[in-house]
This record gives structure tokens, C-alpha cells and sequence, in this order.
């Protein structure tokens, strides 16, 4: 099974979070489990993602819900449409992104996030995600995607500065 974010394009795979293209990033793997309804991303934080010792940075948290959310979003409207990633990748930037803290996250152990789709409207996307350590939710994230189209984010389309 191929990750969600290695049907992005080029162009569009540079995020820090997910991007293929992104050296730096954490290359995070989203998959959709359509027999399920739902997507799933695993990641294990490194001893630098810490916030106080023994427990994982917030920032990261919000960073891995929004990049799982973004990839939700393609795969569930590619699935709730017919499309197949392949011929007609699909990709996705956040609008709004609420996240809540339930309980500190443990470093350590493997994270597991699970995203459902809530609402697939037009280009609008509404995913819930939970992230799991060990077994327990500790965060909570609801995300507002938009789908974007080609062009997005080339330098020409970019605002122009004074």
C-alpha cells in the first residue's frame, strides 16, 4: 500500500511535515484504510521532540495532526468520488486547525493517529483526528482543508511585495 503523500506532485510535496521532497522533514506516511472509513499515520518522536523530559513537544502534536489531516482529506474525497490518486492526485491545505491537549503525550512510544472524514463539501474538507500513545488518546485535532488546484504556490502566483 502506497502512502497518501507519495501521490502528491513534486511541487506539492515540500512540507516540512509530510513532504517527500523536504530533507529535513519528518516524512510522516499517511494510509487509508477504506475498509475502515478511516486514514492512519505512525510516528515515534525523537529524544528532541521534547517539552519536559518524558513527554513530547505540543507544537509537534499540532504539526503531526495537521499533516495527517491534509492527507485524510485527499484519500477521502478521492474515495468518496471515485478518483484514484494515481491519475488525479489530490492535495490539501489546512484553514483551520484546532487541536486539543487531553492529557501530556508520552515520549517514548509509537503515536498513532486515526482520521475520519466529517464533512466532504466542493473543495472543503472536515477531518476529526485522534492521536494515540499507547493505547489512550491524548490529543484531539479538527482540521477545515481546502483542496488546491495546479499553479498553487508557484513563485508567479505568489503575493507581490512592495
Amino acid at each position: 500500500m502506497k502512502a497518501i503523500q507519495l501521490y502528491y506532485p513534486p511541487e506539492w510535496a515540500h512540507c516540512y511535515g509530510c513532504g517527500y521532497l523536504n530533507p529535513m522533514g519528518l516524512h510522516l506516511k499517511t494510509y487509508w484504510k477504506a475498509e475502515e472509513g478511516h486514514s492512519e499515520t505512525r510516528f515515534t518522536p525523537s529524544p528532541h521532540h521534547t517539552a519536559i523530559p518524558g513527554f513530547v513537544y505540543g507544537g509537534l502534536l499540532a504539526s503531526l495532526v495537521d499533516c495527517h489531516s491534509t492527507a485524510t482529506a485527499a484519500a477521502a474525497k478521492a474515495h468518496a468520488e471515485g478518483l484514484d490518486l494515481e491519475t488525479h492526485p489530490l492535495r490539501f491545505v489546512t484553514a483551520s486547525l484546532k487541536v486539543d491537549y487531553l492529557r501530556p503525550t508520552p515520549l517514548g512510544p509509537e503515536l498513532v493517529l486515526v482520521g475520519r472524514a466529517k464533512e466532504i463539501k466542493g473543495k472543503k474538507v472536515v477531518v476529526e483526528t485522534e492521536l494515540y500513545a499507547n493505547g489512550e488518546v491524548t490529543v484531539r485535532g479538527e482540521a477545515v482543508l481546502v483542496q488546491i488546484t495546479g499553479g498553487f504556490g508557484q513563485e508567479n502566483n505568489a503575493p507581490k511585495g512592495g
